[in-house]
């Protein structure tokens, strides 16, 4: 074990010679996120968010959903602003795996400050002893084939192995089109039946993990589809948001 740990050691030196680190925010070499970057992050204060789509600024009154989500609480960790917009293609797109656990403690940071703030329910916005799984959305197999990976699993397994709780791979999702150019009514109707659980999930409290929130139309629809098998409301957790 110390010959393979010296080994990748040495491999890891030689490929930073070969191609050093960037800033994922501003190409700067150097580290993943440099000190400037990191301080501009937009943290989205979770007094201050909507409880129910997590929308910062939406806690009062919230222009971004208009009726009852089927999540009990929706934290997203960043606005979906300045360094965040390159944060995640560079993982999805550019196989910069080193961002999981990055992606997940932004999302525990969250997490861990919205508990202080109550959901609709009254109850916190989150609680790991109230927590029995982690789930994820994930990638469609085409997503799947051509990237080789899930980039959602890979942040769930480190959220998982922060927070000690077990990891519920029970989502299966089909294909659609693609969002990018589609509206909230569209959205919805392009996702309706997308999402099913392979899994028995009856009775189950889970926190369920996505990358970005644009309308809430994915995370909708997979709860949607953890109610329908007998799940709980699940409690939705974001690393960006769209607003």
């Amino acid at each position: 074990m110390l010959g393979r740990g010296v080994l990748s050691a040495v491999m890891d030196e030689a490929l930073e010679l070969v191609a050093p680190t960037r800033c994922v925010g501003c190409d700067e070499p150097g580290a993943l996120l440099c000190d400037e970057c990191l301080a501009a992050l937009p943290w989205v204060r979770q007094e201050l968010a909507c409880p129910n789509c997590g929308a910062p600024h939406g806690g009062l009154t919230c222009t971004e959903c208009s009726e009852p989500w089927e999540t009990r609480a929706c934290v997203c960790a960043l606005g979906f602003l300045g360094p965040v917009r390159r944060l995640v293609p560079a993982m999805k797109d550019y196989h910069e795996l080193r961002l999981a656990p990055v992606m997940a403690a932004a999302m525990l940071c969250a997490l861990e400050e919205a508990s202080a703030w109550p959901a609709a329910d009254g109850r916190p916005r989150y609680d790991a002893g109230e927590v029995d799984a982690v789930c994820f959305v994930p990638a469609t197999a085409a997503a799947f084939a051509r990237r080789g990976f899930d980039h959602m699993e890979l942040v769930a397994r480190e959220l998982c192995r922060l927070t000690g709780l077990p990891l519920a791979d029970v989502l299966v999702r089909r294909r659609a089109r693609d969002q990018r150019e589609l509206g909230q009514a569209e959205r919805a109707a392009n996702l309706a039946g997308t999402v099913e659980v392979a899994d028995d999930v009856s009775g189950m409290r889970l926190l369920l993990l996505d990358d970005v929130v644009t309308t809430g139309s994915t995370i909708r629809e997979a709860s949607r589809a953890l109610l329908a098998r007998g799940a709980c409301p699940p409690t939705a957790c974001a690393l960006a948001r769209v607003w």
